[in-house]
């Protein structure tokens, strides 16, 4: 494959984008409105996956705008070359805002004491784009109060550089069977809207497992994250998807050693491992400073079509895998991903992590290099270790 050769290093993740641009057109039919404005978010790098390049594919699937954490991931992509609406969900500092301004990147609104200090920092020919935060139930960030509202809304009229462009909220519980809690937080968001004395332009309160769940919560924009990437929002919702979903993340290692040891024979730090009998052994160029973290001992990888379990503690840069059969080296190693007809899927991975799906793909570190496929073919690689492109 010839962008491998822009990296040196048997380890690297494979990001479909066949898939995600599947997941997001999809999840728009699912919608079923050509009036409904999605918002692709990808904050954290896109998940782990590569912000400007997943930002670039999901634009040409057909989102109307993007959605980050900070302001910096919003700068990141301007910088890119995306010129598609941007909203920061997250806090920025009051003294920055100049900066969303020059970029034309929408901020979040959460209090009224840090409208009053962005007021104070804002050059006269500023224009500052503004989503008001709710905080219906959440307990983040966020106005938990109508009265508030009115003053919040009361205060930005009366500012000429701010411009109230959206209200949202976000859901605790979305992606339970058990509405009872989301309920009562779309009540105390349509209660609040009704306070305004007008709707701005965008009104959103759904996630990825509001927008396939509960069509009553959409209004007229949605934020959709982890179903983008092809993963199902909690465990519980796998039994209810409306939608057929792909893993955009595939992750791959090559064989760099192989050797036959003895019964009795141990591998790796604390000899924790000890061979009960002959048995080949594989050293693949993966570890805990890749996001392969130790307690994924145990964890099986696929190698010649064959699930093998990881022996022996992982190391820092590299880990050991117990071979079904004596194989040479430079075979490909899955460590998420399909070979054959077997599977390594994120959720079985953040099953053996006791965590959540939404963590695997973020914490592969920066220097696992990603192939960016689009039509069944690589056509870009990412080493943030190398270069920036």
């Amino acid at each position: 494959m010839e962008a491998e050769t822009q990296f040196f290093r048997d380890t690297w993740a494979e990001i479909n984008l066949d898939h995600l641009t599947d997941n997001i057109k999809n999840i728009k039919r699912h919608i079923a409105s050509d009036e409904m404005k999605m918002f692709a978010v990808v904050k954290a790098n896109a998940y782990g996956h590569g912000d400007l390049q997943v930002a670039e594919a999901a634009l040409e699937a057909g989102v109307h705008g993007l959605a980050v954490a900070f302001l910096d991931e919003a700068v990141s992509l301007r910088k890119g070359g995306i010129e598609a609406p941007i909203l920061v969900l997250g806090a920025s500092r009051a003294q920055d805002v100049n900066l969303a301004s020059d970029y034309n990147v929408s901020l979040t609104a959460f209090d009224l004491d840090w409208l009053k200090e962005a007021s104070k920092h804002l050059k006269p020919d500023a224009r500052l784009k503004l989503h008001i935060k709710c905080d219906t139930g959440m307990g983040r960030i966020g106005i938990r109060s109508a009265d508030e509202l009115k003053k919040i809304e009361s205060y930005i009229h009366s500012i000429s550089q701010f411009e109230m462009e959206g209200i949202f909220t976000h859901y605790a519980t979305a992606d339970e069977l058990d509405d009872t809690y989301l309920e009562r937080q779309l009540g105390k968001f349509n209660e609040m809207l009704a306070v305004l004395d007008e709707r701005p332009e965008y009104v959103h309160s759904s996630n990825s497992a509001a927008v396939l769940r509960k069509p009553d919560t959409h209004f007229n924009a949605v934020r959709v994250g982890i179903a983008m990437y092809g993963l199902t929002p909690s465990q519980e919702m796998k039994e209810v998807l409306p939608v057929p979903l792909k893993e955009v993340f595939s992750l791959y290692s090559r064989l760099i050693h192989t050797k036959e040891i003895k019964a009795g024979d141990k591998i790796s730090y604390g000899a924790t491992y000890e061979a009960s009998e002959n048995e080949w052994i594989g050293t693949i160029p993966i570890g805990y400073a890749d996001g392969w973290i130790r307690k994924l001992q145990g964890q099986e990888v696929i190698v010649d079509g064959k699930r093998s379990p990881i022996v022996g503690r992982i190391c820092m840069d590299q880990c050991m895998i117990s071979l079904p059969l004596p194989l040479k080296t430079g075979e490909k190693v899955t460590l998420i991903g399909r070979d054959g007809n077997e599977a390594v899927t994120i959720d079985e991975i953040a099953g053996k992590l006791e965590t959540i799906n939404y963590e695997i793909p973020c914490i592969i570190s920066a220097r696992v290099p990603r192939i960016y496929i689009r039509d069944g073919k690589p056509v870009k690689v990412t080493n943030k270790l190398l270069s920036s492109g």
